[in-house]
């Protein structure tokens, strides 16, 4: 297979794992990062550095995106300097970020527009998944660039499934939260539970997660809470967007998601103590404020 040229846009906690994964794949790559700095792990093996979004487009045969807020998509896209100021007829654009369903299809009705092609391509797997190139990765978009695509995909994940139409990652991905923020939230109740109670910790996550209770939470961010290390794999500034996201659009499908609902209201509580660019599985200390405890503290923090 020919290796096209690539464009990738966002290099932050995933971003740039994600894009370093390309790299070392031998594709070539233009980059653009808002912070220039961030992106030059990737300069510094080969990659070449654009001043903007239009820059990236201008030379790349495949754009991918990885920022962080829908209105960081939005400007990336449609601003002045986006995107689609350079865009053109055959080209594939592929938007990971995990954003709102209704902007995904805006982005592809616009390429659709200028004979190019999008696909949203929202990921799950944290820092450790982008690192290690086994990221769960929802596609919404036509089959055709799904196949044009897919190549670079299984460099960076896994588990690449093509869910539907343009939105339909998206809303896979919301999904895909919602079942986080719930499993968060009984991880974190159970290790609280579990230093009240005065039982090792490891050998409680190490038995359980054996069980019914299995899952990646366990596995991966119980012990990182157990070490005192809340440094970020997925920032809970973040985690607060995507629980808004899937209120929002649960709102507008006129659905009750009461556990989703009350973990949003924990995280937002979190950005008020300051504490929006911890990771996601800080959400501990939030439950030991609220019982007054003092079980868990900051160890290990950067």
């Amino acid at each position: 297979m020919e290796k096209k040229h690539i464009g990738w846009i966002g290099t932050g906690v995933m971003g740039l794992n994600m894009a370093m994964r390309l790299l070392d794949a031998g594709y070539a790559l233009t980059v653009y990062n808002r912070t220039a700095s961030k992106a030059q792990p990737l300069v510094k093996k080969g990659a070449r550095l654009a001043v903007s979004p239009a820059e990236v487009a201008e030379t790349a045969d495949i754009v991918f995106t990885m920022v962080g807020y829908p209105k960081d998509v939005n400007e990336v896209y449609f601003g002045s300097n986006g995107i689609f100021s350079t865009a053109r007829t055959g080209q594939l654009l592929v938007d990971m970020t995990t954003t709102e369903p209704s902007l995904a299809i805006k982005i592809a009705e616009k390429a659709g527009a200028i004979g190019a092609a999008a696909l949203d391509a929202p990921v799950s797997g944290g820092d450790i998944g982008a690192q290690k190139g086994t990221l769960s990765i929802m596609v919404g978009g036509e089959e055709s660039a799904f196949r044009e695509a897919l190549p670079y995909l299984q460099v960076m994940g896994k588990n690449i499934t093509l869910e539907g139409k343009s939105g339909a990652g998206q809303h896979t991905k919301m999904a895909n939260q919602i079942v986080i923020a719930g499993t968060m939230g009984g991880v974190c109740e159970a290790l609280l539970y579990g230093r009240k109670a005065g039982l090792d910790l490891t050998r409680l996550v190490d038995t359980i997660k054996a069980g019914a209770a299995g899952c990646w939470t366990l596995d991966n961010l119980a012990p990182r809470i157990i070490a005192g290390n809340y440094n970020p794999g997925f920032y809970v500034d973040h985690f607060v967007k995507d629980m808004g996201i899937a209120l929002d659009e649960a709102k507008r499908m006129k659905l009750s998601l009461p556990t989703l609902a009350l973990v949003n209201q924990l995280y937002v509580a979190m950005q008020g103590h300051g504490r929006g660019k911890m990771g996601t599985q800080a959400l501990v200390l939030a439950l030991d404020d609220l019982n007054g405890s003092g079980l868990f503290g900051l160890k290990e923090q950067k």
